[in-house]
């Protein structure tokens, strides 16, 4: 009697340990706090510092920020990010609705075609960016050499610079990017479609609608929220491409490509400049966190709605 009274709180216990599902998240806390808050803190630390990582010590200064403010590439960094990312996410959603609204068209028609059209563009989005960039090399190769500039010349033009000239090389990174992104927003799209019902759609055409007007009236005010969280995430997936960009042109010509990200890995692994690739990283922090916002509010009101 003694014996299991003293042995039944130990066992209750651990009955309740095994039943609670702390014993399954600390270990999932664990890995997240050394992944990913234990380097954000450092990232911001290091900010505040002066450190490099050709060695020596640091002291902790706020000029990573005075000399990533007074940078004279800090607002042609900022310029190329910003054409980057609107023109990137301009066309990936609109390419990405179209091509979404093709399909769903096709598949509601029964047309074989939409399968392969699914297929085809969602290779794009399964493609590494580093894999991306170096197809798209070769596609904008200035000689003939380059598939481009070959079809180009077929009709007498060319050959044109594509990397090696600052306005062209943004624009063809930002194709590239078009290319590779407008996948997502097609999947998200096209999954927005699947869930519009059929019977506001149907009253819509026995009221008389043409397509025009039920597309404008009908179908995008019902997509809104799926357009509004597209937006943020595509936006988020831009801000932070740095792979693609790599690869394709390094930055290059000069600084012409030079997005945030981009700018990042160059300060810090090829200037050595710990301090103020940390600058830029937070910079990209807080422009990322204040979409994640964004998002997270959408989510919570796309909940409270539904």
């Amino acid at each position: 009697m003694t014996a299991a009274k003293t042995r039944g709180p130990g066992g209750s216990w651990l009955e309740s340990l095994a039943g609670s599902p702390w014993p399954w998240l600390l270990p999932l806390a664990a890995i997240l706090l050394a992944t990913f808050v234990f380097p954000i803190f450092e990232i911001v630390r290091l900010s505040f510092t002066n450190a490099s990582l050709v060695g020596g010590g640091h002291e902790y200064t706020l000029g990573s920020y005075a000399s990533l403010l007074t940078s004279p590439y800090f607002l042609d960094m900022l310029t190329a990010t910003a054409v980057f990312v609107f023109f990137s996410v301009l066309f990936q959603m609109l390419l990405g609705f179209l091509i979404a609204l093709a399909v769903d068209q096709g598949a509601r028609r029964g047309m074989r075609a939409s399968i392969v059209t699914r297929t085809a563009v969602l290779s794009a989005w399964a493609i590494p960016g580093v894999i991306i960039g170096i197809i798209w090399s070769i596609l904008y190769q200035q000689s003939q050499v380059g598939v481009l500039n070959y079809l180009l010349g077929l009709v007498g033009v060319g050959p044109v610079p594509f990397l090696s000239d600052p306005e062209f090389a943004l624009a063809s990174v930002t194709v590239a990017n078009i290319w590779r992104g407008t996948a997502f927003s097609m999947i998200l799209i096209y999954a927005g479609l699947q869930t519009l019902p059929d019977d506001v759609l149907e009253a819509a055409r026995v009221d008389g609608a043409n397509a025009w007007q039920s597309l404008t009236r009908v179908v995008i005010p019902l997509l809104a929220p799926i357009l509004f969280i597209n937006l943020v995430i595509v936006s988020i997936e831009t801000f932070n491409t740095f792979d693609m960009v790599l690869a394709l042109t390094g930055g290059g010509p000069g600084r012409a490509t030079e997005v945030i990200a981009l700018s990042i890995y160059n300060q810090i692994f090829q200037q050595f400049d710990l301090g103020p690739g940390a600058a830029t990283a937070v910079l990209l922090l807080a422009v990322n966190a204040v979409m994640t916002v964004v998002y997270i509010r959408l989510l919570q009101r796309e909940e409270e709605v539904a």
